[in-house]
């Protein structure tokens, strides 16, 4: 991606819409807007002007323009921003135009928000929050990356730098300067101290049990149990719509159908898998494979049994959700006689009845599940890790700090100042300042193009 082209994309949703947005950043913005406009505005003010094909003259649209003249701009550079009428024809006879226009370009995915990165605007972790913003899909998501966006851990980890660099200062004085008279003979005591609460305060952190990266990717919830239990019927009802195939032949479902879902602002992926019994058909027996597999791996399993069942129903589970925290349910209760048919309860056991095909019960069920998320989860406000590689980076720094106190009191000063030194840089490559290049490609490619 070259750093010198002006670059443009269109930044608003897919067309036709009432309004459209195309952005354009780079040195040759002010030119584009003259070319296409005949004046460029005053700066951070929308003006009304008439978009004109710059060869041929001919009127494309009436629309507004803001001019944001660089540094003081979104990505650093200079910014135009046009809001036009968002048709396909005058949205591609604008793009036409800017492509005409020598130094510029389309954008590729993610390359505005790049820009905004290098050019000092946002940190790696508020590149993050970004992301992570635009794909929210509930309340507490949305919160955890506004928050993320805004510093969350971005500023914490810079102050936890320069905490590190002041520590470090000291060590190296000691060092370098140890035959000073002017020069404190102890240095490093003070600086370890400084390195012990450092440690203390990311390890709190980091104790956290991962919720913020749950809460990005949502609790897993498996709807698991017999064939003809109805839970495809209970899927279909939990998502309000006809995501699942319901027949009243056992073995329908054969592979796992995924729904996601906002109970009470928390994410949840909701899970429907094969019924679960013995069969001689090679593709049912992966299907069974397959349900057994995913339903061990969710954090939540709904074992759904036919409460109607005639001669009692099968309530026991393959061994592997030993660990799985299980909730019966007992559906069809619309069909089922009053006395219960269902043996080998455990009274200990979380039980609800409910009747997926009349909505009976489910309220209730929702209203547990909202509960359940939000026990799973409970307070986020102080959340600081959100994503795998804060994670990574904050445990390789409390593994340095923890290396440079083991040399407390045993005269190496050269070792503690260069694992300090590593604790820095590892944070620094958290938000970016030092050596990331390889996990920029990464980041970036994630984002839409225009953005």
């Amino acid at each position: 991606m070259g750093r010198a082209d002006t670059i443009f994309a269109l930044s608003s949703g897919r067309p036709p819409a009432a309004i459209a947005v195309v952005r354009m950043s780079g040195p040759r913005a002010g030119a584009a807007l003259e070319a296409l406009t005949g004046r460029v505005p005053v700066p951070r003010k929308a003006a009304l002007v008439r978009v004109r094909d710059p060869k041929s003259g001919e009127a494309i649209d009436e629309a507004l323009a803001l001019w944001f003249p660089a540094p003081h701009s979104e990505t650093g550079e200079d910014v135009v921003e046009f809001q036009l009428h968002g048709g396909h024809a005058v949205i591609a006879a604008v793009l036409d135009a800017l492509g005409e226009i020598d130094g510029c370009r389309l954008a590729e995915a993610g390359e505005f928000t790049r820009r905004a990165f290098e050019n000092g605007k946002l940190d790696l972790t508020a590149v993050e929050g970004l992301a992570d913003l635009i794909a929210a899909e509930t309340p507490t998501q949305r919160q955890l990356a506004f928050r993320q966006l805004k510093g969350l851990i971005g500023d914490r980890a810079d102050a936890w730098r320069r905490r590190l660099i002041e520590a470090l200062a000291l060590v190296e004085a000691r060092i370098d300067f140890s035959d000073e008279a002017d020069v404190p003979e102890d240095l490093v005591s003070p600086a370890l101290h400084a390195a012990q609460q450092l440690r203390d305060e990311i390890a709190v952190a980091l104790a956290d049990g991962g919720r913020g990266e749950r809460l990005r990717d949502g609790l897993v919830i498996a709807i698991a149990g017999p064939p003809n239990a109805g839970k495809s019927t209970l899927l279909n009802r939990l998502a309000r719509r006809e995501a699942a195939i319901v027949s009243p032949y056992a073995g329908t479902t054969r592979d796992v159908i995924e729904v996601h879902l906002d109970l009470g602002g928390y994410p949840v992926t909701v899970l429907d898998t094969a019924g679960i019994r013995d069969s001689d058909s090679p593709v049912e027996q992966e299907g069974v494979r397959r349900a057994t597999e995913r339903a061990a791996e969710a954090d939540l399993v709904l074992w759904a049994i036919d409460a109607s069942a005639n001669g009692g129903a099968v309530i026991e589970r393959p061994a592997n959700l030993a660990k799985t925290q299980v909730w019966l349910v007992e559906n069809k209760i619309d069909l089922a006689k009053e006395s219960s048919h269902i043996d080998h309860k455990d009274e200990s056991e979380f039980i609800l009845s409910v009747s997926a095909k009349t909505g009976e019960g489910i309220e209730s069920l929702i209203a547990a599940l909202a509960g359940f998320a939000r026990d799973f989860f409970g307070t986020t406000e102080s959340v600081l890790v959100t994503r795998r590689r804060h994670r990574l980076a904050l445990t390789e720094t409390v593994a340095a700090l923890d290396r440079a106190l083991a040399k407390k009191n045993t005269g190496s000063e050269e070792i503690i100042a260069e694992e300090l030194r590593a604790a820095a840089t590892t944070l620094g490559r958290l938000t970016g300042r030092v050596d990331v290049e390889d996990i920029l490609d990464v980041i970036f490619r994630d984002f839409c193009i225009g953005k």
